[in-house]
């Protein structure tokens, strides 16, 4: 092998090493082709989306929500195996010689009550740690299914424009950044091989219709803050007889912001949220225990590991202060950082481009949201993951005008709107997945 001057041993070696994109694809015929078929399709998927929103599961519980998608992609042909990672699909469908493709969608809900007065929204209970508590779609994973089963009906209708391999991935559990993690130990890569690409998508507080997409890396780590504060219970009319584990919860929850604030540079993005404080039982009594949980996200390594210090630090100080034991304090690692291939998200904005003009956006910072479809990119499958817009235009225009926020994803509020989000979904994914795949 002869170097150019400017090709390095590595970079050659890398060249060689990276599976072979397809040829060019026709972008505008096969976005009339894509329309075409959603106007056929979309009726079934408006329904299916709206039957998995009305009925929510949380992570690991997904069985209703896994047997309805695993039949829908038995009916288009595919081979599809269940109970992957303990609720996760994977639906192969075989076409020829060609690449290997991942396309994943999550399973899960949240653990929360929807708030959108739709006629089609949750009111869905399960138990969660322990107690009763509502479900709802509140991120956008149904939009996601829903877009998922669009784009394998268009890969089925155009079976005889593309070559290669279809992995349909449904992962349990995204919202626990654990669902990817268990997939993989669960003998994923031994079950289905390794994908030569992938692609996940994500709804947000966009304009419908838009996709928006970056190369490099796209979201934020996240370490899960597991907190117990340990004090002594008495009577509430009787505080000097407690070491009372509310107010130091409370402390601790406001004093965790100035490791935010004064011990990390100001430029670098980092974040420290409490999410959940459990004590007592009744006004009047102070109570032994207060258990609080949180989330800690950043993008940059030395960053973490500062704010990681900080929080454990400021824990010990507030039961010090307090004449406490030493809480129970776990920092447990979740998902990693997203890094999408600059190869493959050169090739993908040029195809989304030229099929939705100016409603291509090139993000130009990552965002502060964790995700752990990382997990596969880690273990090596070269991705994209990119995201669509999910409010009405008009809307977010009537919105801004009147100084009144947007709801975003995790809102009880969230709601996007099915149509064009779901649409615009099907047409993005299916142009990237035969973009890599095309005769």
């Amino acid at each position: 092998m002869t170097l150019t001057p400017k090709l390095t041993l590595a970079a050659a070696l890398a060249l060689l090493a990276a599976p072979a994109f397809a040829a060019p694809l026709n972008v505008p015929a096969t976005a009339t082709a894509i329309k075409a078929q959603l106007d056929r399709d979309y009726p079934q998927l408006d329904a299916l989306y709206k039957d998995i929103h009305a009925h929510p599961e949380l992570g690991f519980q997904e069985v209703e929500t896994a047997k309805k998608l695993a039949a829908e992609m038995r009916a288009l042909g595919f081979t599809v195996t269940e109970g992957v990672g303990k609720t996760g699909v994977v639906a192969v469908l075989k076409n020829g010689e060609g690449p290997s493709v991942l396309v994943r969608t999550e399973l899960d809900a949240l653990p929360m009550e929807e708030k959108t007065g739709l006629p089609y929204a949750s009111r869905a209970k399960t138990t969660w740690n322990g107690a009763e508590v509502f479900v709802a779609h509140s991120c956008g994973h149904d939009v996601h299914m829903a877009a998922w089963i669009g784009t394998a009906r268009q890969l089925v209708a155009q079976k005889a424009k593309w070559k290669g391999t279809l992995v349909f991935v449904a992962q349990p559990s995204e919202e626990t950044v654990s669902g990817a993690k268990a997939m993989i130990s669960d003998g994923f890569f031994e079950k289905f091989g390794k994908p030569d690409y992938g692609f996940a998508l994500h709804v947000g507080p966009g304009a419908a219709g838009q996709v928006y997409y970056k190369a490099g890396v796209l979201t934020s780590t996240s370490d899960a803050l597991e907190l117990t504060f340990n004090g002594r219970g008495a009577h509430g009319s009787m505080p000097a007889a407690s070491i009372d584990p509310v107010m130091m919860a409370a402390r601790f929850t406001v004093d965790v912001q100035s490791v935010i604030s004064r011990e990390k540079d100001p430029a670098a993005f980092g974040v420290v949220t409490v999410g959940s404080i459990q004590a007592g039982s009744a006004g009047n009594i102070i109570p032994d225990k207060a258990k609080v949980r949180g989330t800690i996200r950043t993008q940059d390594d030395g960053v973490r590991t500062r704010i990681l210090d900080g929080v454990t630090r400021t824990a010990k100080a507030v039961a010090e202060m307090s004449g406490a034991p030493a809480p129970d304090l776990q920092l447990i690692p979740g998902g990693k950082a997203v890094v999408n291939d600059a190869a493959l998200t050169e090739r993908t904005a040029a195809v989304f481009k030229a099929a939705f003009g100016k409603d291509a956006v090139a993000v130009p910072s990552p965002g502060s949201a964790s995700e752990d479809y990382s997990e596969f990119i880690i273990a090596g499958v070269p991705s994209v993951y990119f995201s669509i817009g999910g409010f009405d235009p008009k809307a977010m225009e009537e919105a801004k005008a009147a100084g009144k926020p947007l709801p975003v994803n995790h809102s009880p509020f969230f709601a996007p709107v099915p149509e064009p989000s779901i649409r615009t979904g099907v047409e993005a994914m299916t142009l990237a997945v035969m973009n890599v795949m095309a005769k």
